[in-house]
């Protein structure tokens, strides 16, 4: 058996950041990976990432938009913590080499985005995520961080004493299972928005690592937090980036009219995402959209802007909707898009389970609250990747090795050859993902009710009965996806069910939840975390609460937002 003194699983540039930090510190450090590094969710962020640094700007003013952003639910120390570190993450990349779109003397280029008081957005055309990833890649190379390539986890294994003590994985390249023993275990697997059938997220977003950990010991926080992006392509769901509406794009409705005044006078198209979304769906839904969507209007920007700071927009536009943006509106709608939720830690990002840390989407910090504003998510992956992998390095200096158990392997081992060895009746995964993931669209989408809520907590434990009856058609060893997809499918029925049960608990609207039958922000009840545990003698998923962590200062104080 392999061991390490840190194990990262995921590798997108939350984790990167972290092994980055490990190596660094001198530690030995490995990341697993289900997929190649450079194929990480990371690369299909577009926008940018925020930053204070022009010196017109400030970091209060930063961490002051990322408060009221998150709908006064954000740990107010996170915050801070992430907004006085973001200038030095920003120019840290910058000489690593990462190329950063620039004005004519040389400075980073910032565009506006949504919800800032301040053009704060540094970016790189509209492949911002994939320049950063490309660039970290390189220094992970240079390093020499081991790294377990497309080899997916299946297990988070403790000691017994309630410490964590490395994971179990399966080689998706051999179908060999093994057991990787470590003093630590920092999950970055992002997020979980493939748990909805509509989501700009690829497929591997299935939120693994949240699940493990949850089953693990380790609490979840505020997972009915799922934030809706405005613009996903109407037909596939794929991203269409901010940026575009921080270059001056428009939103229109069927009747081409330019709606968003009606919603936010003063920020229109650039207030923050919840509050963009619920206003493209109530178009919508009074019948000014065209088949399920509004559009993006961007040919008042001209050909030659676009072409320069949207090239890939424009490409996907035409790829898969059949339209040039240089020439007609891009039909698009909300789409699942982020998860404020996660594994539950400090702002250093350890979890209440010893040896366990966390960072990026998988993470809730909590920096985001209720509400992430755009360009604050990737700033999260590279300032709270490097503050975990540190404090995880610290960590592990420090800290005996734990026994690994081994029958973790063997138990792992068993219910992978029973799930193969079962006989061709019963439901292949793939039908049962649809009606899970398609009954939280229906269900909890941009507005909730309790009915609603109330109908899909009654179909979830019907879908978890289910999943035991669950065939594969594909009994190989190598490359087996069939396999795959089932055992993500069991991580993906766990989330879902939290994410039903904090949207019903929380009877108000705050952020990303929208509550039709509470339709009040209620900060005498509910300016609270939600957080969820695995009861294993249930077999079902309970809730608690804990206060948000607040500064005191009087400029946090809730006010109602506005835009």
């Amino acid at each position: 058996m392999n061991s390490h003194d840190l194990v990262i699983v995921g590798a997108g540039l939350a984790g990167m950041r972290a092994a980055l930090e490990g190596a660094i510190a001198g530690i030995d450090v490995a990341i697993v990976s289900k997929i190649h590094p450079l194929r990480s969710h990371s690369c299909a962020a577009q926008g940018g990432i925020n930053a204070a640094i022009d010196a017109k700007d400030s970091r209060e003013s930063h961490a002051y938009d990322t408060v009221k952003g998150s709908d006064f639910l954000g740990d107010e120390d996170a915050i801070e913590l992430m907004a006085n570190e973001a200038p030095e993450c920003i120019l840290e990349m910058d000489r690593m080499g990462c190329p950063f779109s620039r004005l004519e003397d040389g400075s980073i280029a910032q565009r506006p985005f949504g919800g800032a008081s301040f053009d704060r957005t540094c970016y790189a055309a509209d492949r911002t995520g994939q320049v950063l990833l490309h660039t970290l890649w390189e220094q992970l190379v240079k390093s020499g961080v081991r790294v377990y390539e497309e080899c997916q986890i299946l297990k988070i294994s403790t000691d017994g004493k309630g410490h964590v003590a490395g994971v179990v994985v399966i080689d998706i390249k051999t179908g060999e299972i093994f057991g990787l023993a470590a003093k630590a275990v920092l999950i970055a697997t992002g997020g979980y928005g493939r748990v909805f059938l509509a989501s700009t997220n690829a497929t591997s977003s299935t939120g693994d690592g949240m699940s493990l950990a949850m089953r693990a010991g380790a609490p979840l926080a505020d997972m009915e937090f799922v934030q809706f992006h405005p613009t996903g392509l109407r037909t596939s769901g794929i991203l269409v980036t901010e940026g575009a509406r921080g270059e001056g794009g428009h939103l229109i409705n069927a009747l081409g009219e330019r709606f968003m005044g009606k919603y936010a006078p003063t920020k229109w198209e650039l207030a923050s995402r919840d509050v963009v979304s619920r206003a493209e769906q109530t178009e919508i839904i009074e019948g000014r959209g065209r088949d399920g969507a509004i559009f993006l209007d961007l040919r008042h920007l001209g050909a030659e802007k676009i072409l320069e700071r949207l090239p890939q927009i424009r490409q996907l536009a035409i790829d898969l909707e059949g339209v040039d943006p240089i020439r007609e509106p891009i039909p698009v709608r909300p789409t699942v898009h982020y998860s404020m939720g996660g594994i539950r830690t400090d702002k250093y990002g350890a979890s209440p389970l010893p040896g366990l840390f966390a960072a990026g989407e998988a993470a809730c910090v909590s920096v985001h609250g209720a509400n992430r504003l755009g360009g604050n998510s990737l700033l999260d992956t590279i300032v709270f990747g490097k503050i975990t992998g540190k404090r995880a390095s610290e960590y592990v200096a420090k800290a005996p090795r734990p026994d690994f158990p081994n029958s973790d392997v063997q138990q792992v081992k068993a219910m992978v050859e029973e799930l193969k060895q079962r006989q061709d009746w019963g439901i292949r995964p793939i039908e049962l993902y649809t009606r899970m993931a398609s009954a939280m669209n229906r269900y909890c989408g941009v507005y909730r009710t309790g009915e609603d809520l109330e109908i899909l907590l009654g179909l979830l434990p019907q879908i978890r009965k289910d999943y035991q009856l669950i065939h594969l058609d594909d009994k190989s060893d190598f490359f087996n996806q069939d396999l795959l997809r089932a055992l993500e499918l069991g991580n993906m029925i766990d989330l879902a069910e939290c994410i039903a049960r904090g949207a019903l608990a929380r009877q108000e609207c705050r952020g990303a939840q929208y509550r039709n039958d509470h339709p009040q922000r209620d900060d005498e009840n509910w300016r609270k975390h939600t957080l969820f545990h695995w009861d294993g003698n249930k077999g079902e998923v309970v809730l608690s609460y804990e206060p948000v962590r607040t500064l005191g200062k009087p400029e946090y104080t809730p006010k109602v937002r506005v835009y």
